[in-house]
């Protein structure tokens, strides 16, 4: 049976790729986004698709936006709404991690409050939060996000215990992916060097960070969407999901090889 299904930060990538996904596969899907244009951008390319989807802007650190949730009989929420931000923590603007953890941490706890309220109430429901690998293991020059990922799957493990206590038949599980090519990656590494002046600690080297950065996105990111967008189908129509879903599955492997040897 089709289920209604809510996904945060369905402008691009790997959450406008789920909507899609997802809404082929029956469901009724509520797209959101953070600005009004992307979601008139995400209506036209419903049209050119002739795809539906319910699409409306949801910026979840926006306590009007997130009321929209309260009368919605929803069966799956997916938070996957997120931003990046790079640099070394000894040197970072603590504001930007601050800001971070906004949007990656606290507004996605109080929009999944929401939810959980009518899912609690109903005896049923799916909550997945989009974490990262990052979230898994600790990255260099990408600690701020990193964080705040860690942060995000410590409270989705600890929230899915929680409700299993509870015996309410709510579902929570993590959604892990790995370095993929929607261009999130590029923004969130280069966003370090609109501040890195020459008193930054790393002034000299920030040509080879970029030049390391670039190397490392060239091997690892994956093309396409498709192998994490077929983990979060699986968790959306699970009646139990495992806690974890990570893909590409050879990045997973490679960190659970990293965490064994104590990397």
């Amino acid at each position: 049976m089709g289920k209604t299904i809510l996904i945060t930060g369905a402008g691009s990538g790997i959450g406008r790729d789920a909507a899609f996904a997802l809404a082929a596969r029956g469901h009724a899907v509520i797209a959101t986004t953070f600005s009004e244009a992307q979601a008139e951008a995400l209506r036209a390319e419903c049209t050119m698709r002739r795809q539906p989807l319910q699409v409306f802007k949801l910026d979840i650190t926006d306590a009007t936006d997130r009321e929209r949730l309260r009368g919605l009989e929803l069966d799956v929420l997916i938070n996957n709404a997120a931003v990046g931000e790079s640099g070394s923590l000894a040197e970072v603007d603590v504001d930007r991690i601050r800001r971070l953890f906004e949007v990656n941490v606290f507004a996605t706890l109080e929009l999944t409050q929401l939810a959980l309220a009518g899912m609690i109430t109903r005896s049923r429901g799916t909550v997945l939060f989009i974490s990262s690998i990052a979230g898994r293991v600790p990255m260099p020059f990408l600690m701020p996000y990193s964080m705040s990922k860690f942060a995000l799957s410590a409270a989705g493990a600890g929230l899915r215990a929680e409700l299993d206590q509870l015996g309410c038949g709510v579902q929570v599980a993590l959604i892990e992916p790995g370095a993929i090519h929607t261009g999130f990656n590029q923004a969130m590494t280069a966003s370090k060097y609109a501040w890195m002046g020459p008193q930054s600690y790393f002034h000299d080297q920030a040509e080879q960070l970029k030049a390391r950065e670039a190397r490392v996105f060239k091997l690892l990111e994956a093309r396409s969407t498709d192998s994490i967008v077929r983990q979060i189908v699986k968790a959306a129509e699970a009646r139990r999901p495992r806690l974890r879903y990570v893909a590409p599955w050879i990045q997973g492997l490679f960190v659970r090889l990293a965490r064994i040897f104590g990397a």
